[in-house]
């Protein structure tokens, strides 16, 4: 089994043909996935969707491209969000200093408070990092100083450095399609000093569709793709890849877990 452990399936790209989605990622082995959230106020939608399909889970936290907007979205909010049903994983929240879509010291307010929710609900915090290294590392090193909490890099597309600085404070790092692009060798050579039992694998669908369907609607179902690459790299095969990954995902998002165990 694969798992997609970021997908946005509420997206408007998705809408009309979403069980097909959903079915064609089942299709092609993609067991669970998880939609994440990007605007606290559109939560109730996004959990409608994981409500729907038995192998769908959803996150609560606010995009940084969203953060002036939901500045004021508090931890009590977020904590209160995280309890529903189905809700395993805080996020996505971060620095995004590429688009500058938001102030950044608003960004990092905003992060810390979603920080603060995954040390208390230890669910895993969705992070989003572009272009902002320095700051990202500065921010885990303090907060992790504050006291523990599960986190990974999603879509990682920084430095080995920022990942070497993760690593070391527990986190787990995620690929996107982008590993599979061709210009991408820089990012398949970190990569490969990435321990087996800190990889995840995504599609951040709607975007970023891995090759051969890159410039094309990205899918669940073409997370395969990713894996196939990831799994080239580390010089093993993709049911091995396949199996790692899905493991590193049920030990990090525990609540999936404990779901799989209520079903039998």
């Amino acid at each position: 089994m694969l798992v997609d452990s970021h997908c946005h399936l509420d997206f408007p790209q998705f809408e009309a043909e979403r069980d097909l989605i959903v079915k064609r990622a089942n299709d092609a082995g993609v067991g669970r996935m998880v939609t994440i959230c990007t605007r606290v106020k559109k939560f109730d939608e996004i959990h409608a969707i994981a409500q729907n399909y038995e192998c769908v889970y959803c996150s609560v936290g606010t995009h940084p491209h969203n953060a002036l907007e939901e500045e004021d979205v508090s931890l009590e909010q977020l904590l209160e969000l995280a309890e529903r049903d189905k809700v395993v994983a805080i996020g996505e929240a971060g620095l995004d200093y590429f688009y500058d879509n938001a102030p950044r010291d608003v960004q990092e307010k905003v992060l810390r408070t979603h920080i603060a929710a995954a040390r208390q609900t230890q669910l895993p915090l969705v992070i989003h990092s572009r272009d902002a290294d320095a700051d990202m590392a500065r921010i885990l090193r303090e907060e992790m100083a504050i006291g523990a909490f599960p986190a990974l890099l999603h879509c990682f597309s920084s430095s080995l450095e920022l990942a070497r600085e993760a690593l070391e404070l527990g986190l787990y790092v995620s690929f996107s399609g982008i590993l599979t692009f061709k210009r991408s060798t820089e990012l398949r050579e970190i990569a490969t000093q990435i321990p087996l039992d800190r990889l995840l694998v995504e599609t951040d669908a709607p975007y970023l569709a891995p090759q051969p369907w890159r410039g094309k609607t990205n899918e669940p179902a073409y997370v395969t793709h990713t894996n196939k690459v990831l799994a080239e790299v580390h010089g093993i095969s993709e049911a091995e890849m396949a199996r790692t990954t899905t493991e590193n995902f049920l030990r990090l998002f525990t609540r999936v877990g404990t779901y799989e165990q209520a079903k039998g």
